[in-house]
């Protein structure tokens, strides 16, 4: 009885924030809370990661993000190897994945922590004759530019450039694996009014882990070990993210209708159905126990036309992306002298714009989702970005670039972001696993690559003037909002589609 007051109690309060059916509770609570514990975990190493690239250079800073795209072609197809394997389900493959980064950072911590050590004494060896050499101006071009990975040992460098990939792999993939499996257990017409809900899981998260960074930034490596108990958390928390087939009616759930009676067949009718009205020109593709199955995902993304148009969106939003990360690196690197100081703004920044997203996540995204549609969402970034980078361009102060920064940030992560998950609810099984983790991690780093390509060549010949670098990505927003438009119409059309043979 008792029990059974306390689930009323719950289910009236995440009513307050939510339109939801009682039996998608545990799915959503599951869901948003393993996003908290990933989110938490990569802002509380954020700051530690950002601060070490610095310490390499600003200059080697767009040679990172090249770097990391070449770990994520390997990492991505073994994760998709991960989900296709026969004797896993699919949610022991997505515990597996968040338990082996957990672990992965507690080697790092062990490396980091000895690099640092080998570091500290390799400069009092040369105290006497560092203290000798004039101090740099904080005023002067770029003084943390002069301080580049040639000055430190090769231990020292390595381990700032693992973590620094590493942390951007663990962002990518499981996020990416965990949304994979919360759009399969959820429809489109559920996801529109959960999914904002399920989002503020994670800016809950990242607001806790940039308050715990900035807090505790003194910490220093050990803040790794206290995200590895994070990411460990996680994996705990999605194993509960399932549909929950003992009550599920008629007339809520048209697209997931089955008899309770003869489950496999329906699972079968189901599955088919998805993929006859999933994108255009989709092969059937079945679970290949071999190694080469890690290359599925890709093919389905180049079998289909519609996955195509997901890559090219997503691609223009990280080169778009990328871009106002180098200029907001940049501009705290020339400002901020102190490491900590820098962990600490940088942890600072993400606090702030975590509350606005957080708010806006609990009050607008499922309403903006529900009535205007996912056209609106996914044109809402686009646009907003077009009009920064012109404020950019004619006021390239710090103040402009932050104001920018949150403003895009709170649009992408209130309205787009979760209209681009809609994206992958009118796909099939094996889209949703595997092209959608090749698109998530893959397509983001060649954005990335690309963009980080462009500015370094672009700053180089402009002298490093932030506003006239900016006008260059003009251009590239026309083209995400034409993508964005079509790919909002499309997914309405699918949608539909969807819900008509099975009802």
């Amino acid at each position: 009885m008792i029990e059974l007051i306390s689930r009323r109690r719950l289910d009236a309060f995440i009513s307050i924030f939510v339109t939801v059916h009682p039996h998608e509770i545990p799915a959503l609570l599951h869901s948003s809370s393993s996003f908290f514990f990933i989110l938490s975990a990569y802002f509380v190493v954020l700051p530690l990661r950002d601060e070490g690239a610095i310490s390499l250079g600003l200059s080697n800073l767009p040679g990172l993000f090249i770097g990391s795209l070449l770990l994520t072609l390997i990492a991505a197809p073994v994760s998709t190897l991960i989900f296709s394997l026969p004797n896993l389900s699919k949610v022991k493959a997505l515990v597996l994945i968040h338990r082996f980064f957990s672990v992965s950072l507690v080697v790092f911590f062990i490396l980091w922590h000895t690099s640092s050590m080998e570091s500290l004494q390799s400069q009092s060896k040369d105290s006497v004759a560092f203290s000798t050499q004039p101090k740099v101006n904080i005023d002067q071009a770029s003084p943390v530019d002069s301080k580049g990975w040639g000055n430190c040992g090769w231990f020292y460098v390595s381990v700032r450039i693992g973590l620094f990939l590493w942390v951007a792999l663990l962002n990518l993939i499981t996020i990416s694996s965990t949304w994979a499996r919360v759009i399969d257990v959820m429809d489109s017409e559920s996801g529109s009014r959960l999914f904002g809900f399920i989002g503020a899981g994670a800016t809950l998260g990242q607001l806790f882990g940039s308050l715990f960074a900035t807090g505790m930034a003194w910490l220093g490596s050990f803040l790794l070990l206290f995200a590895a108990v994070l990411m460990e958390l996680a994996a705990q928390s999605s194993k509960g993210i399932n549909k929950d087939i003992a009550y599920i009616p008629e007339e809520l759930s048209p697209i997931r209708k089955f008899d309770l009676d003869d489950q496999k067949d329906a699972d079968d009718k189901q599955t088919a159905t998805a993929l006859k009205v999933s994108s255009p020109k989709l092969t059937t593709t079945m679970v290949k126990p071999q190694l080469w199955a890690i290359l599925d995902g890709l093919q389905l993304i180049l079998s289909s036309s519609y996955l195509l148009h997901v890559s090219l969106f997503l691609w223009l939003s990280a080169i778009v992306s990328s871009f106002f990360y180098f200029q907001k690196v940049n501009v705290i690197a020339m400002t901020v002298a102190s490491s900590v100081g820098r962990r600490r703004l940088f942890a600072q920044i993400n606090s702030f714009i975590a509350v606005f997203i957080l708010t806006g996540q609990l009050t607008l995204t499922g309403r903006i989702l529900t009535v205007a549609g996912v056209t609106i969402a996914l044109c809402g970034t686009p646009l907003f970005a077009f009009s920064n980078l012109l404020a950019i361009a004619v006021w390239p102060t710090w103040v402009v670039v932050a104001i920018s920064e949150t403003l895009r940030k709170v649009v992408n992560y209130v309205v787009t972001k979760p209209g681009r998950e809609l994206l992958f609810t009118v796909v099939s099984e094996d889209e949703k696993y595997k092209a959608k983790i090749c698109i998530d991690v893959i397509v983001q780093r060649l954005g990335d690559a690309t963009a980080a390509g462009i500015y370094k060549l672009l700053f180089s010949i402009l002298n490093g003037r932030i506003s006239t670098v900016s006008l260059y990505a003009l251009p590239v927003c026309l083209l995400w909002i034409v993508a964005a438009f079509y790919l909002g119409r499309r997914q309405t059309q699918l949608a539909k589609l969807q819900i008509g043979p099975s009802s």
